[in-house]
């Protein structure tokens, strides 16, 4: 039971150390995304893309752990959780110690991530609401007002003021 504790906080730390990483590459895509860096931004996605990668592939490698832990333990039909093998490996104090830290260290680290994550949609959701803002003000300067000009029939002229937008003509 000793070496199944071993590799699941083994595998735990990986976790936690793939987290890390992709809080920092994602700390570097919320500044891209401050700077309007739109090359940088595609390759920390790319990267990021890699990382969650191995952390799917450490999560697997974790629930087979759990699985082989829970069949162990006498629990064949269920997979028990971390929380549930912590629990019920108190006759055992030094293992359960080691299962607790490295399971608070994961969660720190993946809740950290997600309160990363939040902001970071929150400034895409920003940048996409002035970039539509921008569109609108440039399709807005190709059709200048009109002026007050009519014709000799009391119909407007539809006359466009001119680029400057000021007419010095008198």
């Amino acid at each position: 039971m000793a070496s199944l504790v071993e590799e699941l906080v083994s595998v735990m730390q990986q976790e936690k150390d793939g987290y890390d990483r992709l809080f920092e590459l994602s700390d570097q895509k919320r500044e891209a995304i401050v700077k309007r860096r739109l090359q940088r931004l595609e390759e920390l996605n790319t990267l990021e893309e890699g990382v969650a990668s191995d952390l799917k592939n450490l999560e697997n490698k974790r629930t087979r752990c759990l699985q082989d832990m829970s069949a162990v333990l006498g629990h064949d039909r269920e997979i028990l959780t971390v929380t549930q093998i912590i629990d019920l490996l108190e006759k055992q104090p030094a293992e359960q110690e080691q299962l607790q830290e490295s399971k608070n260290a994961l969660v720190a680290s993946a809740t950290r991530m997600r309160q990363l994550n939040e902001q970071i949609q929150v400034l895409l959701k920003q940048a996409l609401e002035m970039t539509e803002f921008d569109l609108t003000l440039f399709r807005s300067l190709k059709g200048a007002p009109e002026t007050a000009n009519y014709n000799k029939n009391a119909y407007n002229t539809g006359d466009v003021l001119p680029s400057s937008g000021f007419d010095a003509k008198q």
